[in-house]
């Protein structure tokens, strides 16, 4: 059952990130769905900063299907921007700069309650994954585009965790996240609009 589960988190985490970098809005459904699985396969695997992470990740599915249905027009050339346009902002410095403060405040909290109050065997590394993941995902839903760097990392990290835990599908789940962020960087970047607008 719960390898089942696991091959259906990884079909469903898949198609979430295919939609993410296409922009479209169903995306955060099928997000919903994948993260509510793999609470239950982290859990089983006693990854459970990862387990909180994809808690969060549910509830942050309804906060980035919100924000993304909000009618956001941006004026070009007298018209409005079509809703299928990628539509992406910079991170500033000073935004960037409190994006690494809140990880590192994040990554040593949680930490701090893995080492201390669980069995995780691997304490640091899913406490910084969960702490990139946590930050990361509020940036998809602001459409700011450094957000896939950050995806890049955590993934690289991720995929020797769960070779760790023998999470072999979950595994290769996330190099495909990786491989597919790198993608999404790119295709933002070629197809998107800088729209600078801080509303996003």
């Amino acid at each position: 059952m719960e390898t089942a589960l696991e091959y259906f988190g990884v079909a469903t985490g898949l198609l979430y990130l295919l939609l993410e970098i296409r922009q479209h809005r169903s995306m955060w459904v099928v997000g919903f769905i994948t993260s509510l699985v793999y609470v239950f396969v982290f859990f089983s695997a006693r990854i459970y900063a990862d387990m909180g992470l994809n808690l969060y990740y549910t509830a942050i599915s309804l906060y980035g299907f919100w924000q993304w249905n909000k009618k956001q027009t941006i004026p070009s050339a007298g018209e409005a921007i079509q809703d299928q346009t990628i539509l992406y902002r910079h991170s500033s410095f000073r935004l960037l700069s409190g994006i690494i403060l809140s990880i590192a405040v994040i990554f040593l909290a949680i930490y701090f309650c893995l080492a201390v109050f669980t069995d995780s065997p691997i304490p640091a590394g899913d406490a910084f994954t969960t702490a990139v993941g946590i930050v990361a995902t509020w940036m998809v839903a602001r459409r700011i585009i450094e957000h896939w760097i950050f995806w890049v990392v955590a993934n690289a990290v991720s995929i020797y965790l769960y070779y760790l835990r023998e999470l072999y599908p979950t595994m290769f789940l996330y190099f495909c996240y990786m491989m597919l962020a790198i993608a999404g960087w790119y295709t933002w970047k070629k197809k998107g609009v800088n729209t600078n607008d801080s509303t996003l």
